[in-house]
């Protein structure tokens, strides 16, 4: 980890699922250098934490506050979280 990391957990929510979300946010994580996770809720939510350099993670939560085209995003939280040595890549997780 280095001084410039900072993580954000995001819920994002609307028509969300079955629009390829998180392999867009797979896609980007890896593009950017994000390492995390992604993955559906069972109350119809993505949910995505997102660990890297600043700059980057800054513009991972304008593309997920975006989505896919397919997607329509009506809501979107982030909040900070401690950094971690928990993830070695960014990975789509079995939803919740």
């Amino acid at each position: 980890m280095s001084k410039d990391e900072t993580r954000r957990f995001m819920r994002i929510g609307g028509k969300v699922h079955g629009v390829g979300f998180r392999y867009y946010a797979l896609h980007h994580a890896n593009t950017l250098g994000i390492k995390g996770y992604v993955r559906n809720t069972s109350d119809g939510y993505v949910e995505v934490d997102a660990q890297g350099p600043t700059s980057a993670v800054v513009e991972f939560m304008a593309l997920m506050r975006r989505g896919p085209m397919s997607a329509r995003v009506q809501s979107f939280c982030a909040s900070a979280r401690p950094l971690t040595n928990t993830y070695s890549r960014f990975e789509i997780r079995r939803t919740l």
